[in-house]
């Protein structure tokens, strides 16, 4: 067993690794690090990161790959004594090259789920803009149809959600985390997942994080 298990978690846009995510840090003593909650909350605050990054996405910008590593190495540095799972970064491979150097990863989990499957999945949800909560009509409705459940605020549907922008944006990710995922598999420490709902996928991660940490619980279910 690890004492301070280190991990990220990869996917294509729509594979579940919110609720994945959810779930680990739910089961595992584990710090679920989200770089987009990251960036949302010191675009929120005005830090000096903050501001940084809004200002490139102020220009339809992407963010540099040294303010996003100065966000994420500030928060890593937060648990250094604990274990965290990294959602949402890194994105390309020098992302990933310099993420090892600074602070090694002992596991990378990548969530595979059939193209079709996400393009039907990402044109039913919706989305608390402010927060980022994801809604499905599937599967984790909201409560009330179009309604955040913790503020009550209206939900939307992105103009990118179509299926042609979809596959559009998957087509990027598969030539973007390609190197990512080759660096890691490189580094003997990929994990692959393969199924097409979160609850096919789940016992998989379970079981595989259970020989590697120990859980709070030893009931799969959530």
């Amino acid at each position: 067993m690890i004492k301070n298990f280190r991990a990220v978690i990869l996917g294509a846009p729509g594979s579940g690794k919110g609720t994945i995510s959810s779930r680990i840090v739910r089961k595992f003593e584990m710090k679920h690090i989200s770089s987009g909650d990251l960036l949302r909350h010191n675009i929120q605050l005005k830090t000096p990161l903050g501001l940084s990054a809004q200002h490139f996405m102020n220009k339809g910008q992407l963010v540099p790959d040294e303010v996003m590593i100065g966000l994420i190495l500030k928060e890593i540095d937060k648990c250094k004594s604990g274990s965290w799972l990294l959602d949402g970064f890194p994105r390309t491979k020098k992302q990933a090259e310099i993420l090892f150097d600074k602070a090694p990863v002992d596991s990378a989990l990548n969530l595979i789920v059939p193209f079709d499957v996400i393009v039907d999945r990402i044109s039913k949800r919706w989305i608390h803009l402010p927060s980022g909560r994801v809604y499905n009509v599937d599967f984790n409705a909201p409560k009330v149809p179009g309604i955040d459940d913790v503020t009550g605020e209206k939900l939307v549907q992105r103009d990118d959600d179509t299926p042609t922008a979809v596959m559009k944006r998957l087509d990027v990710y598969s030539k973007t985390l390609g190197p990512v995922i080759e660096f890691y598999k490189v580094k003997g420490i990929l994990e692959e997942f393969t199924g097409k709902t979160s609850d096919e996928i789940w016992p998989m991660v379970f079981k595989y994080l259970s020989s590697r940490m120990t859980p709070i619980s030893q009931d799969v279910k959530i």
